[in-house]
């Protein structure tokens, strides 16, 4: 019986011929991520490191992200802390303020590519099942514990397996398509499942595959992948990485699966996930007379130039809506400069929009965009939980970036078909 992707790449780690959903096995990560927390975990074992220093130094990403620049003086603490660590451990791979939100520099520095296991202390790990990496979210203890082993243990998942059929229409994005199976099988309809896309993912691009690969957490999901593909090898071309650099993994045609489901993209149309559950997902048609204060344009989800540049087609020469504020939020200092050389940034800007810098931003509810009490917010990210901007009496609505931009348009959560 033939191996799902999940089994196939934790036996190759594990050092075994073949691994079954359940088994549990140990493995040396290829890579382990941190962000604006890492200070929180080097002081769970200062003592430790002090006397046995970090397993795998190479192993080891930083990047601060989550509150940038520093919001106050303990975050200023923290990234200094970070900082030091960097400089005492010989950490390599770290990316101070301003270089983006991890995820998206953990794929465009060729740091996670096709068949390699990386975990992070942050959810959305998942996003580099975008090029066939087994990628997950881990906790800030376990974290710990690989700084000074280099090692931890994993469950083998059962898998899910999705066919997508034909292509998604013209203003549907792959948010919509995202928020569309996160809707239909629940936020824990994976649980702890690897989910596999299979069928005609030619039609996806890239940055279609990291919006939909970082929402797989949203559907309980422990990773979510999409095998390595020519799009994929194309990515990792034009970034620099060399064919030898790495060894996909892809599931075996007779693999097991605890559920197989498919999905016809041309029937797809845009989507709302409402408050306060990322899986309270309707067609955005039953929206349209709900009002916003603020649209978010951006995040590790939609933060890429492909999406300014989708925002800025539909916004054109047009102006934000009275009332309403448009946050451009890159997910990357690259994707930034992509735009600004693309002239979409402009155009958004002169429409209206704020520009603040790549990062996380109001995402997580730190600084830069923290709603009122009674507004609400129509946003790209991938979390409407309640008090997730800042405010347990404000509402988030999840949405594409050509939903966001429409509704940026009006001031009313908006259907994007409607207004070119």
């Amino acid at each position: 019986m033939g191996m799902t992707f999940a089994e196939k790449i934790l036996a190759r780690k594990a050092g075994k011929s073949e691994v079954r959903a359940g088994e549990i096995v140990f493995c040396k990560p290829d890579r382990l991520l941190m962000h604006d927390n890492a200070a929180a975990i080097t002081d769970k074992i200062a003592k430790e490191l002090n006397e046995f220093g970090v397993a795998n130094p190479d192993q080891v990403v930083i990047v601060l992200d989550h509150t940038v620049p520093a919001v106050d003086e303990k975050t200023a603490a923290g990234h200094k802390k970070i900082r030091e660590f960097v400089q005492k451990y010989g950490i390599r791979h770290f990316y101070d303020i301003g270089t983006g939100v991890c995820h998206q520099v953990m794929v465009e520095k060729g740091l996670v590519l096709p068949g390699m296991l990386a975990v992070g202390s942050d959810s959305h790990t998942c996003s580099y099942g975008a090029v066939n990496a087994f990628a997950t979210g881990i906790d800030r203890t376990e974290a710990a514990a690989l700084l000074l082993t280099g090692e931890t243990w994993f469950k083998v998942p059962q898998s899910i397996r999705i066919q997508l059929r034909k292509r998604l229409s013209e203003l549907v994005t792959a948010k919509d398509l995202v928020l569309t199976i996160i809707g239909q099988i629940g936020a824990d309809g994976a649980d702890y499942c690897s989910v596999e896309f299979w069928g005609d993912i030619s039609y996806l691009t890239i940055d279609d595959r990291f919006t939909i690969a970082n929402m797989g957490v949203e559907m309980g999901a422990k990773i979510a992948v999409f095998p390595a593909d020519e799009i994929v090898k194309g990515f990792l071309t034009g970034i620099g990485v060399e064919r030898s650099d790495w060894q996909e993994v892809w599931a075996d045609p007779d693999a097991q699966y605890r559920q197989e489901l498919v999905f016809e993209l041309d029937r797809i149309v845009p989507m709302v996930a409402a408050p306060h559950k990322v899986d309270n997902v309707k067609p955005v048609n039953e929206f349209k007379d709900v009002e916003v204060q603020q649209c978010l344009l951006g995040t590790c989800t939609n933060g890429r130039a492909s999406d300014f540049a989708l925002a800025a087609q539909i916004i054109g020469r047009r102006r934000v809506a009275p009332g309403t504020r448009l946050l451009l939020l890159p997910a990357s200092r690259s994707e930034l400069e992509k735009a600004l050389d693309a002239g979409d940034i402009q155009t958004l800007i002169e429409a209206g929009g704020v520009l603040l810098p790549p990062g996380c931003g109001p995402c997580l509810g730190a600084h830069q965009g923290v709603l009122a009490p009674g507004e609400r917010c129509v946003s790209t990210a991938n979390r409407n939980f309640k008090g997730r901007m800042g405010c347990r009496e404000a509402e988030i609505y999840l949405a594409s970036p050509a939903t966001v931009a429409a509704s940026a348009l009006t001031g009313k959560i908006t259907d994007p078909r409607e207004v070119m």
